[in-house]
């Protein structure tokens, strides 16, 4: 008897310790540490022309955010995608920001290259797909291998994608090269 209660007394007191440790604290990002991102990057906004278009928030208190691009949505609004600087603090978010009449054509040159055209701008075509085939160049010091593995991600020239070996025992982490054919290193 004694021993099945020092038993639940531990269940207990365990149960009740988790949350504390599972749970770590989570701070709001606010429209002044977007604002200030935005303004390092030489587009000079201020706090209230930022709109959060959702709760956002970080585990430590004043993350380092970076802006990754801005793209203007009409004449007096553009659409900005942050980041924390340390991937492991915070999502990547959008935020929208209201820009005042005339105050867009007026966009600091240090921002202008943010500033993308999306609409001009055509994505690179895809030439490995998800679940395809493809010949893995692996290169070595004194090595070359050329192995047949099955892509696990779309990917363009140059981006990095995933692929597994015909009997999906290894992961390689591979570039792609052309249709078909991706680049790596052993």
């Amino acid at each position: 008897m004694k021993q099945c209660r020092l038993i639940l007394f531990l269940v207990v007191s365990i149960a009740a310790a988790l949350p504390a440790v599972a749970n770590p604290a989570h701070y709001a990002i606010t429209a002044e540490q977007v604002a200030a991102a935005v303004n390092n990057q030489g587009m000079q906004i201020s706090p209230d022309q930022v709109v959060l278009l959702t709760g956002v928030v970080a585990n430590v208190a004043a993350p380092r955010l970076t802006v990754k691009s801005i793209d203007r949505t009409g004449p007096e609004r553009a659409i900005a995608r942050i980041e924390c600087a340390d991937a492991a603090q915070c999502l990547p978010f959008v935020v929208s920001i209201r820009l005042n009449a005339g105050e867009s054509d007026e966009v600091p040159s240090t921002s202008s290259r943010l500033l993308s055209t999306s609409s001009q701008a055509k994505p690179a075509p895809i030439v490995v797909r998800a679940g395809s085939p493809a010949i893995l160049l692996l290169d070595g010091a004194h090595v070359h291998v050329s192995l047949g593995v099955i892509c696990l991600d779309n990917g363009a020239v140059g981006q990095i994608v995933r692929a597994t070996d015909r009997d999906r025992r290894q992961i390689f982490i591979a570039r792609v090269a052309q249709s078909g054919v991706l680049e790596g290193r052993l």
